[in-house]
């Protein structure tokens, strides 16, 4: 329809182009056709003279219909490529300097602005792309109908879904509806995610609609690390003052313990006396030894780093567990810098609680196993006990189970898995009874 209405308009401008040279050449045939009148020439020689002339004026008509309608096509073919977006053509320039050769300029000019808008938008497009791909935090862009136009590969990640059955789809069957309507730097977590995520809000415009952005990034490991600051920072305190107090308990404990053979005759006084002290110089004893426990988990040295064997490892700390069954299952050979003792130490503590667990439902052997995924090594220990009630809990200090627990087992275990870049959950099998311990460690620290 467009090329029909140009065509249309074309031929408009031809026809008065045409009417005008028309107009422009009448005097000059009514001025021959007098003056073949007064000469009176024959008929023949007349009209070959005036068929002449007309054939002429109309060769000067066309050629100079031709000379303007000539670049004007050439500049329209150009604009027209331009709007399909093909750069590729430029309008010839004429030597004059005249209103033609000035607006081919022109259009050259704008065609050669427009290229390289085109291939700076086109790189633009590719870096854009190239960034959402290399992005670890999950983006999503919804519209105006809260459906999902724009996910980079980290979102395909959490969603756990194909590119083909995200794009289109709303929030709320994606689960994302709590997101939307959620403020700008809140914290979030996920059932099928154990991390903690900082979500991030921002609204843009695409085609005049209105979307909505949303980024999350993974703040676990920053909200962890202030959590032990914290518990850090708390336990040396309650180390110092509780150490600064019982000090002088025990020490006055023990210098009336001393003396109590002075008090006389009175042996009844004196035992009881004595039995006294002696339960406050065992429980301010026992008081010490607690509060130094916890002090070990704000004094974990750095880990002093060497080769180690994974296998090996395992077997040796599989043997100093004497009261179950330990079932160390092959694995692969797996060496890797770590510090050999704090590991040793942190699957001794896993090892003992699976231990202590399969004794409480009728002494059922402990399953370890070890693999590789990816960059990361994967640690388990299975027991065959009665489950965990209290998951969420387990690794927060001074929370403990066991009637003469400390409390610093599984956090110190935790403790020492981070500080060698990994991580320690636990969650209750959903195979039978029991409860599974994962460890894992990275085998290559950066």
């Amino acid at each position: 329809m467009a090329s029909e209405q140009g065509a249309r308009r074309r031929r408009s401008a031809l026809s008065r182009v045409w009417l005008y040279c028309l107009l422009l050449a009448l005097p000059a045939l009514l001025f021959a056709g007098i003056l073949l009148y007064r000469e009176h020439l024959g008929t023949a020689l007349s009209i070959l003279a005036g068929a002449g002339l007309v054939l002429y004026l109309a060769l000067v008509a066309a050629s100079l219909i031709e000379s303007l309608s000539r670049p004007l096509h050439t500049l329209s073919n150009v604009v027209s490529s331009m709007r399909e977006g093909d750069y590729s053509l430029r309008a010839h320039r004429a030597a004059r300097h005249d209103a033609l050769s000035g607006l081919a300029e022109e259009i050259n000019a704008l065609v050669d602005l427009l290229q390289n808008q085109r291939v700076h938008s086109l790189e633009s497009t590719a870096l854009l792309t190239r960034i959402l791909e290399v992005m670890r935090a999950p983006l999503f862009a919804f519209d105006r109908e809260n459906l999902l136009r724009l996910v980079n590969d980290a979102g395909l990640k959490m969603l756990g879904l194909p590119y083909g059955r995200c794009i289109g789809r709303s929030a709320s069957e994606l689960g994302l509806a709590n997101l939307l309507e959620a403020p700008d730097q809140s914290i979030h977590s996920f059932s099928t995610k154990p991390a903690r995520w900082l979500l991030r809000k921002a609204a843009f415009r695409q085609d005049g609609a209105p979307h909505t952005l949303l980024l999350l990034a993974d703040v676990s490991l920053p909200l962890q690390e202030e959590e032990q600051l914290a518990w850090k920072r708390l336990i040396r305190v309650l180390g110092h003052e509780l150490s600064n107090s019982l000090a002088p308990i025990k020490s006055i404990a023990g210098s009336l313990l001393s003396r109590v053979d002075l008090l006389g005759d009175d042996e009844s006084a004196r035992a009881d006396f004595r039995r006294g002290l002696t339960v406050v110089e065992a429980r301010a004893d026992s008081l010490h030894r607690f509060v130094q426990s916890y002090r070990q988990l704000a004094q974990l040295p750095p880990p002093q780093l060497r080769q180690i064997s994974l296998g090996a490892l395992l077997e040796r700390v599989a043997q100093l567990e004497q009261r179950v069954p330990i079932q160390v299952d092959p694995g692969p050979v797996i060496s890797f810098n770590a510090d050999p003792d704090q590991l040793e130490h942190m699957l001794i503590n896993l090892l003992t609680n699976a231990a202590d667990a399969s004794l409480a439902n009728g002494t059922k052997p402990v399953r370890v196993t070890w693999k590789i995924v990816g960059s990361d090594a994967f640690i388990v220990m299975e027991d065959r006990g009665m489950g965990v009630a209290n998951l969420e809990n387990l690794f927060v200090p001074f929370y403990t189970t066991k009637a003469a627990g400390s409390g610093i087992g599984l956090v110190l275990a935790q403790q020492i898995a981070r500080a060698h870049g990994g991580e320690i959950s636990l969650q209750n099998r959903d195979d039978g009874e029991g409860a599974r311990a994962t460890v894992r460690l990275p085998l290559a620290r950066t």
